[in-house]
């Protein structure tokens, strides 16, 4: 009986890692990028389209720098004291942006479809 549940639990594990590799096989490669600070966007790129280039997102007397490099992006500096955004390194996924709460920053991937080489404000 002991040996069934373990052939179980490791059949579904098994079966877990297949389902996730064809998820991560077939999700589409997300290059489209955007810069939201206090709910308005200041900045919408192609990763693939863009060249490397460093901005400032200014909000209240605060500042954001980021970072455009070999088709990545990523908060380079800021002058709030927790330096999350900052730690949280390059943009890797969909499903965690980098956040910048005390300077209401997001930094993220879009599904837009629109031909945007690049939109600054």
């Amino acid at each position: 009986m002991r040996y069934r549940v373990f052939i179980i639990v490791i059949i579904v594990i098994f079966l877990a890692g297949i389902v996730g590799s064809v998820l991560v096989w077939t999700a589409p490669a997300k290059s489209q990028i955007r810069v939201v600070s206090n709910g308005e966007t200041v900045y919408a790129a192609d990763l693939n389209h863009t060249a490397d280039t460093t901005f400032d997102v200014r909000y209240e007397d605060h500042i954001n720098t980021i970072e455009i490099r070999d088709r990545q992006i990523r908060v380079l500096s800021a002058d709030c004291p927790d330096q999350t955004c900052v730690h949280m390194g390059w943009l890797k996924s969909a499903s965690m942006p980098i956040v910048c709460l005390p300077h209401k920053l997001v930094v993220e991937f879009t599904d837009d479809d629109q031909n945007i080489d690049a939109v600054t404000r």
